[in-house]
């Protein structure tokens, strides 16, 4: 166990160098930056350090313009001086309803430096969610782009409001909720005292039904970064462009990483896929971060509008978040090369596996094998642990990066110290991991299971389908049946009996889904996770 232990640390600090996160021969550079973020959080020891390092450096770039990382310090300096003036302390709860720019940035790391708990709040919230994890989470701060205004009408007047991005000069909205930019500009950016303890964040869960739980992220290990590192080559000083919302996991943690190697981060308020691909050009980046849908919208632009742009400078596009089917990620790697490195997690455990594109080529729809410093484990439904390939059970991880538990006192299943995801999956003969799909979702149909994954991915790889979900509906004779929803390609005249006769020549006969329903797009919220609840 300590031989294991001893080797798992000296790997770790191995990638970790080798990713230029202990810059050598400045080793000592390295260690403080990881010392400061037990003090005052990843977002702001990572700008501070950076901005240290290089001050000219330019750490963001968004709709306004670039912004170095001595900029964004002295600007997360003034509001950090700016809030404490008013009141706010160590432990107050700050949320954070913005979409991606400058101003949140800032207001993250202006939480870290003050040892407030920072929460990001999902911009797909409707007012009753909104008010509910507001209520619950005890928010003293609330800092919102203007356009989400009206969503807070419901929560408490206790509540104090900062208006982060400005849409128009309405004079009286802008007299009425203080503007951060202007709070900076009128407030000494001096080096702010630290905080008595590291206050840390809270990230909201998908929240595809009912109120989102919320899974708070304290200290963790200082060799943490090595489970992204490990099978994702980031490299310090380059360029990502963040297309996935920094509220999500799988943004929040590759914005972290790219700023703690001093990486020039890129971002946009809303999506746009060809916008994506110009940015991309413009500012050679060299990793890409995208949910599926955002990977599936570019890739669909086609290869006439591909070609316009010079992509060539992409190492990785990272794809997380949601599940990527076999045959978008194949038309991906013939879109862009070997880049595509698919990880699969969660809000709690954070990373569980990656697949890199050596493991896409050899099993396309993989999620991959754990990193250093992590493991998976599959069991069955009594707790029995399941070795064989080909066999089915329910996901379990433990690594470093694991959530305590749920800030209103519940937690996940946990088996021998690892914790459930709610999915289930397979190893193959290989040992990459395939999930099938939620715990949850499974469709009994006649008495027997179905994942919708299944069905799902073969769907998609007609051309003349846009996506497809499946879901159980009531039956009187078999408990339930299955109902395929489908979004046809602009002009295709597929019907529902192709539909079935397709899935019947090439899946088990109780997989075929007996009712389909077509519509214009799918109900997703906003990191792209079907809302199967609206289909039913």
């Amino acid at each position: 166990m300590l031989v294991g232990k001893v080797a798992e640390t000296v790997r770790s600090i191995e990638v970790m160098w080798k990713a230029g996160l202990i810059p050598f021969p400045r080793i000592d550079e390295g260690l403080q930056a990881l010392v400061a973020m037990r003090r005052i959080g990843p977002f702001a020891a990572s700008t501070q350090v950076a901005a240290r390092r290089d001050p000219t450096a330019v750490g963001l770039v968004d709709e306004r313009g670039p912004l170095t990382f001595k900029q964004l310090d002295l600007r997360s300096n003034a509001l950090a001086r700016a809030w404490a003036a008013r009141g706010v302390t160590a432990g107050t709860v700050i949320a954070v309803l913005c979409r991606d720019h400058r101003e949140l940035v800032t207001a993250m790391a202006a939480a870290g430096k003050l040892g407030a708990r920072l929460l990001l709040m999902n911009t797909g919230f409707a007012k009753p969610q909104l008010a509910d994890v507001a209520r619950r989470e005890r928010v003293g701060v609330l800092v919102h782009d203007q356009e989400f205004t009206e969503l807070l009408s419901a929560v408490g007047e206790d509540v104090d409001r900062y208006l982060a991005w400005v849409d128009t000069d309405d004079p009286l909205q802008r007299h009425e909720v203080p503007v951060l930019d202007e709070l900076i500009a009128s407030t000494d950016d001096r080096p702010v005292p630290l905080p008595p303890r590291l206050g840390g964040f809270v990230l909201l869960t998908s929240g595809t039904t009912g109120t989102p739980k919320g899974a708070p992220r304290g200290a963790v290990s200082l060799l943490a970064p090595a489970q992204f590192l490990d099978r994702i080559p980031l490299r310090a000083g380059e360029c990502t462009f963040l297309a996935a919302p920094i509220f999500h996991a799988t943004g929040v943690s590759q914005f972290m990483l790219s700023f703690a190697l001093g990486c020039k981060v890129v971002v946009r308020r809303r999506f746009d896929p060809e916008e994506t691909l110009r940015a991309v050009e413009e500012h050679r980046c060299t990793t890409l971060v995208l949910v599926p849908t955002m990977l599936q919208r570019i890739v669909d632009l086609g290869p006439e509008v591909l070609a316009r742009y010079d992509t060539s400078s992409l190492r990785i596009i990272f794809v997380a978040g949601s599940a990527l089917s076999p045959d978008l990620g194949n038309r991906a790697t013939a879109a862009f090369g070997d880049v595509i490195h698919n990880l699969y997690g969660s809000t709690e455990v954070a990373v569980a596996t990656v697949a890199t594109p050596e493991d896409w080529r050899l099993a396309p729809g993989t999620v991959g094998r754990p990193p250093v410093g992590c493991r998976v484990v599959l069991y069955d439904h009594e707790g029995r642990r399941i070795t064989e390939p080909g066999v089915t059970g329910r996901v379990f991880v433990g690594s470093g990066l694991s959530f305590q538990g749920y800030t209103d006192g519940r937690t996940k299943e946990v088996i021998d110290g690892l914790l459930s995801t709610g999915d289930v999956g397979h190893f193959d003969r290989h040992g990459l991991l395939f999930i099938d799909g939620r715990d949850d979702e499974m469709i009994v149909s006649g008495g027997e299971n179905v994942f919708p994954a299944e069905v799902e991915n073969l769907l998609v790889e007609r051309p003349d389908v846009v996506e497809a979900a499946v879901i159980g509906v009531p039956d009187e004779e078999f408990g339930q049946r299955l109902k395929a929803v489908v979004v046809r390609k602009p002009g295709s005249d597929l019907d529902a009996d192709t539909v079935r006769s397709f899935v019947k020549s090439n899946l088990a006969r109780y997989k075929v889904p007996r009712d389909v329903e077509f519509v214009e797009r799918l109900p997703r919220n906003a990191t792209g996770k079907v809302l199967r609840d609206r289909l039913k």
